[in-house]
């Protein structure tokens, strides 16, 4: 199966005395990316997974989406619909929540 677009939803845990993506709800995303995909039938063509640390913590939780690299920062549960509307179905970078990383 081939998919046209990837989510990466961080959910790295760690001891660290900076933020922390998985403690900052990085699996209720991925659960949240994954229902809204299922809810719209995208779930053939774009892919929602957890992943390791994205190297963005300081802007937790952190979210990339390929192919195009776009990194989203302090991703909430409620930005998801949003995300998954205007960048994964309409290619359009929700520019209030990108990253320059």
């Amino acid at each position: 199966m081939k998919f046209q677009k990837h989510v990466f939803i961080c959910t790295n845990q760690k001891e660290a005395p900076k933020k922390c993506c998985g403690a900052e709800h990085g699996a209720a995303l991925v659960a949240a990316f994954r229902q809204e995909l299922t809810q719209r039938g995208l779930q053939k063509s774009i892919r929602a997974q957890p992943s390791g640390c994205l190297d963005a913590c300081a802007f937790g939780p952190a979210v990339v989406v390929y192919p195009e690299g776009t990194y989203y920062g302090n991703v909430q549960l409620a930005d998801v619909p949003e995300l998954v509307e205007k960048h994964l179905v309409g290619n359009e970078v929700v520019e209030r929540l990108a990253l320059d990383v």
